[in-house]
């Protein structure tokens, strides 16, 4: 019996003694783990991180679409807490710093893109949140609790790195220096990167469209710039310039495909927000994002009928919306075109032609740059664009739509911003992740429908809550942060700076 724990006991020894010579920390070395990487691979990543999805949550909120069955979820408000951006933010430094390990330009693609993709995704948290952590943020164990800058400042910031963007990339282009490895979006063209930058700038202006008086902003000033300087500030001119987000069967598949087809094809239907404006319009989109309601068709209507479309009320409860959809009385998403092939019918569109068209006309019709004559022609481009991405291309059917009151520009007034608001909301459907909650949050257009369904005591709240790590990793600026903003409270109700 000694003799055989003898036997147990002295492999063990040898093992020990086998391993004595490696520390703890060669052993805890994950050999698999790279240390480095390409900037190339790490910039792949971090255009894959600002993706926005169509049919997300993002446009249940924008009003767009429905869930009108409780097993795949609801159309209510009742928000809490949401994410900052900080780990893309560290790899689009990381990105940086592996690039300028190989010797890279003080400016090259690399930088100029990373001042892009700073001031992308510092204005996502802003818009969310209000005051964030962005000066002293991603300073790593030498400052583990960074202050949170006031919203104003962290405009001032995305301004200026977009201006910094921009004139890096006319020097790059100038120089030849035009490629990018690693794009997933433009296949490393600037001058298309160069073109977004610019468009994205005037969706930042023009979300600043109440802070015109504040100076260093400089907004009149540099919508100006914009779009009198089209030389030094090139800006999207076409539906194919489009920061888009493609799908390609097998390999990333559009959120509704052939796939989920038997699931949930009946358990989305368009919200009368976006579609019953279509209808009362009599807009050719209307046949190509809706089905007719199978009621009105059973009643005698054909597909051809604008009135044979019908969108359900955010504001009723699930149990209504789920009855009147069962019996027919609501329409549904379009089924062949959404739910056709694993490629989709068209692009995930971040950044494009028709929000640039529509920001356009707004900050001319607000009296920033040009005058009647121009905004009326940028809002109508923005309006062809749309329909031009929905294959609507005949010149009667765009003609005779053009000719109704009630969408022909109106001119330099308030009737003609609220076309100018309208029009653009009925242009980005599934695009631009939370930009149409953001225009609607800032001008009240258009109106969108509260009640049981949409929670949050029929109100629609104005901002997310901070991540919740905050409140002990970061409690004391996350505090002062809520003092100096909400009256101390992470209030989802709550005004921030931008829109007050």
């Amino acid at each position: 019996m000694k003799l055989f724990k003898y036997i147990l006991i002295l492999p063990a020894i040898v093992l020990l003694s086998n391993c004595s010579t490696d520390t703890f920390e060669e052993l805890a070395v994950n050999p698999n783990q790279p240390t480095a990487a390409p900037a190339s691979l790490i910039f792949n990543g971090t255009l894959n991180d600002m993706y926005e999805a169509p049919f997300a949550l993002t446009h249940r909120w924008n009003q767009y679409y429905l869930c009108n069955y409780n097993y795949y979820g609801n159309n209510e408000y009742n928000w809490t807490s949401n994410s900052f951006d900080f780990y893309t933010l560290k790899n689009v430094s990381k990105m940086v710093e592996e690039n300028e390990k190989t010797g890279a330009d003080a400016v090259n693609v690399y930088s100029a893109m990373a001042k892009f993709q700073k001031a992308y995704l510092a204005y996502r948290m802003t818009m969310k949140f209000g005051n964030i952590p962005f000066s002293e943020a991603l300073q790593g164990a030498e400052l583990t609790e960074p202050k949170y800058d006031d919203q104003k400042q962290v405009f001032v910031q995305i301004l200026n790195l977009l201006d910094e963007a921009n004139n890096e990339m006319n020097t790059l282009i100038t120089s030849g220096k035009r490629n990018i490895d690693g794009d997933i979006y433009f296949n490393g063209d600037l001058t298309k990167w160069q073109q977004v930058v610019n468009a994205f700038k005037l969706r930042v202006l023009i979300q600043l469209s109440n802070k015109t008086a504040e100076a260093d902003l400089r907004v009149k000033e540099r919508f100006a710039e914009i779009v009198n300087n089209p030389a030094k500030y090139p800006i999207v001119k076409t539906n194919a310039d489009a920061l888009a987000y493609k799908y390609i069967s097998g390999i990333n598949n559009y959120p509704l495909n052939p796939g989920n087809e038997g699931f949930d094809k009946r358990r989305y239907n368009l919200s009368a927000t976006h579609l019953n404006k279509l209808v009362s319009l009599k807009d050719p989109r209307t046949f190509v994002l809706a089905d007719p309601a199978e009621a009105r068709i059973n009643g005698g209507m054909t597909a051809s009928d604008f009135g044979a479309y019908v969108g359900a009320d955010p504001g009723e409860s699930l149990d209504d919306m789920t009855f009147k959809m069962n019996k027919g009385e609501y329409s549904a998403i379009n089924q062949k075109r959404y739910y056709g092939s694993y490629g989709g019918p068209e692009p995930g569109v971040l950044v494009g032609y028709i929000e640039m068209a529509f920001n356009i006309a707004e900050g001319m019709n607000r009296g920033w740059a040009g005058d009647a004559n121009t905004a009326a022609l940028w809002y109508k481009n923005g309006i062809l664009a749309s329909l031009n991405f929905y294959g609507i291309n005949d010149a009667s059917t765009i003609d005779t739509y053009f000719a109704q009151s009630a969408v022909n520009y109106k001119g330099q007034n308030a009737e003609g911003l609220k076309q100018i608001l309208e029009q653009r909301y009925l242009g980005l459907f599934n695009q631009a992740g939370f930009e149409s909650y953001y225009n609607w949050r800032r001008t009240g257009v258009p109106t969108f429908t509260t009640g049981v369904g949409t929670g949050n005591g029929g109100v629609i709240p104005l901002r997310w809550q901070y991540p919740t790590a905050e409140r002990t990793a970061n409690k004391t600026n996350y505090n002062a942060a809520l003092s100096s903003q909400f009256g101390g409270q992470d209030d989802i109700n709550a005004k921030m700076w931008i829109i007050k």
